[in-house]
């Protein structure tokens, strides 16, 4: 297995209770049958609206919310053939392979406790994880620290006193301790300002050639996973309608809905013009999502076909697969990596585009 990790029709279903009794009457279908493949050493991108199933997929992987279904294999440091079933583990042999798989958050003021000093925040991993002396735990995170820019003199410090790209970096910090080799960035660099973002990038570049890390970063800034990643993979609905190479899916679109995410990103220029997409209805609730392609409610080219069968996920291109019964017919000729789409910015009804 030349993958890191490797996830196979993987369901995380959200049980709805109503009642006196909580009798369970539905279910939110977070991730529906998921499937991709993570190289080792790249950065691969998650992308779509909010409530596609994105962090759902992520803390899954990690077994922070147990799947549904399916299977989540996990390939540990050191041994190229022994592939591990994630989802078929113990909580002992899982807490014992925890240490190869870390987490950066979101929001860097919620992950880290307000009220410890940093040295506290970050000998905790090392105390759950790893038998070392004082002296052995106080290198580690010497070392962590000055991996992410930041000096010893961080360690008697509260979180409240560092501003929000500095606790990020903790937080990475503190995700490097157990030295793992796979770590998911969620939306890492969202809640920080502008400024911030490229050199907090930057570093997780750095770390990942040094360390030889391999990334899944969750994001819905196109502009950050051009930047950042190798390989992309679009969700809609708990589903992936398209993957591949991140400039073959930026340059050539193949399915509606990426199609749609593109056209809503600015342009540099927008007085250049470009002609407008628009996106009708709203997004189905993830309660009741329709039979056949779930996007055929607000697609522009659905027909009988897209409503009563469930496309499958195809290699259209090398590498390059699409849920959509009609790729072939939608493919655009590529222009030199430019994005020919329009010059609005969609609006979407739920997303944050």
């Amino acid at each position: 297995m030349s993958d890191r990790l490797r996830i196979e029709n993987l369901e995380v279903h959200y049980p709805v209770r109503k009642g006196v009794f909580r009798r369970v009457v539905g279910a939110v279908r977070a991730v529906d049958g998921v499937s991709l493949s993570i190289p080792t050493g790249a950065t691969f991108g998650l992308v779509g609206e909010s409530g596609c199933g994105k962090s759902s997929l992520a803390r899954a992987i990690l077994q922070l919310q147990k799947p549904t279904g399916g299977s989540i294999l996990f390939k540990a440091e050191g041994k190229e053939d022994a592939v591990t079933d994630l989802t078929a583990l113990s909580p002992r042999k899982l807490r014992a392979l925890r240490r190869e798989m870390q987490i950066v958050f979101q929001d860097p003021y919620s992950a880290i406790n307000p009220r410890l000093r940093v040295k506290t925040i970050l000998n905790e991993p090392l105390r759950a994880m790893e038998s070392l002396s004082a002296t052995e735990r106080s290198d580690r995170i010497a070392q962590s620290l000055r991996a992410v820019g930041l000096t010893e003199a961080a360690l008697e410090r509260f979180p409240h006193q560092f501003s929000g790209g500095q606790r990020q970096r903790i937080a990475i910090a503190r995700a490097l301790l157990s030295r793992p080799n796979f770590i998911v960035l969620d939306e890492p660099v969202s809640a920080l300002d502008v400024s911030v973002r490229a050199q907090i990038l930057n570093l997780l570049i750095q770390l990942q050639r040094q360390l030889g890390l391999t990334y899944l970063f969750v994001s819905h800034d196109l502009s950050v996973v051009r930047y950042l990643c190798d390989q992309v993979a679009v969700m809609y609905l708990g589903r992936i309608v398209e993957s591949g190479p991140t400039e073959r899916i930026f340059s050539n679109p193949l399915h509606p809905y990426t199609k749609l995410l593109l056209a809503a990103v600015p342009m540099p220029r927008p007085r250049r013009g470009r002609k407008a997409v628009k996106l009708q209805g709203d997004p189905p609730s993830p309660m009741n999502i329709p039979s056949g392609c779930p996007f055929h409610t607000r697609c522009l080219y659905a027909t009988e076909m897209c409503r009563t069968t469930k496309p499958l996920l195809r290699d259209l291109e090398a590498l390059h697969g699409v849920a959509c019964h009609y790729a072939e017919s939608l493919a655009q000729p590529r222009h030199g990596g430019s994005i020919t789409a329009n010059a609005q910015i969609m609006t979407m009804s739920h997303a944050s585009f």
